[in-house]
């Protein structure tokens, strides 16, 4: 079992949903519409929210991961919506074999991408995106400014909390160590539950991809006209102070 098989049950209560999908939401509206996207890929979909918004506005959304339990979770949250959404088990490297047809749109959210660990890996991920996106598509693509990250050697994330009923807290403490070109990825997560601390601990490794590794990544996969956002406010990225890299980019034209 993976580290997000394991986390898949306490994920949601590490973000707060309904403020992140109102503060995102727009971002990902005007690209859908700037783009006259009707289909959707969402991949490394964690538990769904994301898709589920999507299929809400009445898109036709595939949303992947590698993740069964994340899966089940993306299916259940789409149950609970009264939306559909077509919920695969697959990663980065076999998506095309599990998917069919193009997509107006691929998204790649959540640092995700790094959990490749071989610049081979990303290469083919992302030339496999172009190649199943129709013309005029876009991928969306969002990680953590490693820029940043590694000029300051930041380790810690902010400690994120969630109370529950009968005095339940859940807290979930973040952290990397670096290993030479990757970084291990660690997630504490404490529970209280009946007055009693318990906790557990899951490590994942990353490759970190800074903004020009990405560039060159993008240009040799075939895309083209990438632009880059520091945020999902539409501001410039900025290598010294975003906190994200988004870049949003298209296949060339065949």
């Amino acid at each position: 079992m993976n580290l997000f098989d394991q986390f898949s049950i306490d994920y949601d209560k590490m973000i707060n949903w309904e403020k992140r999908l109102e503060r995102e939401g727009p971002f990902f509206r005007k690209i859908f519409q700037d783009t006259g996207a009707k289909r959707v890929l969402d991949l490394a979909c964690g538990t769904g929210r994301h898709a589920v918004m999507f299929a809400q506005w009445g898109l036709e959304v595939t949303a992947m991961d590698i993740s069964g339990p994340m899966v089940e979770q993306t299916r259940a949250a789409a149950d609970q919506a009264g939306v559909k959404v077509e919920a695969l088990q697959g990663g980065f490297l076999d998506f095309r074999q599990k998917v069919q047809g193009k997509y107006d749109v691929i998204l790649i959210l959540g640092n995700s991408l790094p959990h490749l660990l071989t610049r081979e890996e990303i290469a083919k991920c992302l030339a496999d995106v172009a190649g199943a996106l129709n013309p005029g598509g876009r991928l969306i693509l969002q990680n953590r400014n490693y820029d940043k990250v590694l000029a300051e050697q930041e380790r810690f994330m902010p400690l994120n909390a969630w109370s529950g009923p009968d005095g339940e807290e859940v807290l979930f403490l973040r952290f990397m160590d670096w290993q030479g070109e990757l970084v291990n990825f660690n997630l504490v997560t404490l529970h209280k539950q009946d007055g009693k601390w318990s906790y557990h601990v899951g490590t994942n490794p990353l490759r970190p991809i800074t903004s020009g590794e990405m560039r060159s990544y993008l240009q040799k996969a075939g895309f083209q006209g990438a632009v880059w956002y520091g945020d999902y406010g539409f501001n410039p990225y900025n290598s010294q102070a975003s906190g994200d890299i988004i870049v949003v980019a298209g296949p060339e034209q065949e």
